[in-house]
């Protein structure tokens, strides 16, 4: 394995793979030299192995794999690079910051034999897994559908330093880097084709690129209707998911970073115990998908989805108008779900 992006996220999934017995952490990257090292000392990885350029260690180090937690805006020419060096690819959400790099990126990996596996991590989870099972995967059908994240980013947005306010780093807002986790984890456990987007976002930038909170309605195939909510700009940290259906409801909830556990609610309106919480880690499932040749948890085209979703409520948003995919992306319409 090789490690592009030491920042916090990087790090703990460096950390997974450090710890994994089927995994060598053997090269580390990152502009950083402070986290560089810091990152070295901590993981076993000697100088030598340590590289300031990306490209560089691709091409010096022997590897079979690839984890990249950088800025979103690197992550669609790290990940074509490292598939150009027919490796495994971990790559942290988004899958890219415009539509036709997602598009681009989502073809390479599917032309591909290697593993490509997306970041988001509750298609890990055994709720959300549960709910696959109850939606996509099963016969029930979703009737009514919230969700919800706030988040604490009023500092970012004071001080405009940090990469997620840099347009080329970023891409987006607080919905990009936050809250198309809520967008792709309804996508994922529904099944459901997006059809319509509709949006009202709150910028912090005259360019608009920079949301602060937004107000978004999904709509799908088969007349199902999903309200999201996201915010950067309140104290705490807390994620409400909330799903109904003929046979009652599941309700996912989050505070802070803890791990999301849910319950559900019968025909009846009896609440039920909350499904079990644990489930695995990026680096197990990664490194299982290669092993064992199976399809990883998250796919790029589950990413790619959210990106649509996501990318057309800031178009919306901009436009004040309710928006037909397949009228903002053509090539939709011939795209399987």
């Amino acid at each position: 394995m090789g490690l592009v992006g030491l920042g916090s996220l990087g790090i703990r999934l460096g950390r997974e793979f450090h710890s994994h017995p089927d995994a060598e952490l053997v090269a580390l990257a990152d502009v950083n030299e402070g986290n560089l090292a810091a990152a070295g000392r901590e993981l076993d990885v000697p100088t030598e192995a340590q590289y300031a350029r990306y490209r560089s260690m691709l091409t010096q180090e022997s590897l079979d794999a690839v984890g990249i937690a950088t800025p979103n805006g690197l992550h669609f020419d790290q990940a074509t690079t490292a598939l150009d060096h027919d490796l495994h690819v971990l790559c942290e959400k988004p899958l890219a910051t415009t539509i036709d790099d997602a598009r681009e990126l989502l073809k390479r990996v599917e032309g591909s034999d290697r593993v490509t596996m997306l970041g988001y991590q509750r298609h890990l989870n055994p709720a959300f897994i549960a709910g696959r099972e109850r939606w996509a995967l099963g016969d029930l059908e979703p009737t009514f559908i919230t969700g919800e994240i706030t988040h604490d980013w009023r500092d970012y947005y004071e001080e405009m330093t940090d990469w997620r306010m840099d347009p080329e780093l970023s891409g987006g807002g607080h919905l990009l880097n936050v809250g198309t986790h809520i967008i792709d984890a309804i996508l994922w456990t529904t099944g459901l084709t997006p059809t319509h987007v509709t949006a009202t976002v709150e910028f912090h930038d005259d360019e608009q690129v920079f949301d602060k909170q937004s107000s978004i309605i999904v709509e799908f195939e088969g007349g199902a209707v999903a309200n999201i909510a996201d915010t950067g700009i309140v104290p705490r940290t807390r994620e409400h998911i909330h799903i109904w259906d003929d046979e009652g409801a599941v309700y996912f909830e989050g505070r802070e970073w803890d791990e999301r556990t849910s319950y559900t609610i019968d025909a009846e309106g009896v609440e039920h115990d909350p499904h079990p919480s644990g489930g695995t880690g990026k680096a197990d499932a990664f490194i299982e998908s290669i092993t064992d040749d199976t399809e990883p948890p998250s796919t790029a085209r589950d990413a790619f989805w959210a990106t649509v979703v996501t990318l057309a409520a800031y178009e919306s948003g901009r436009r004040n108008e309710r928006l037909a995919l397949t009228d903002l992306y053509p090539f939709l319409a011939d795209m399987p779900r």
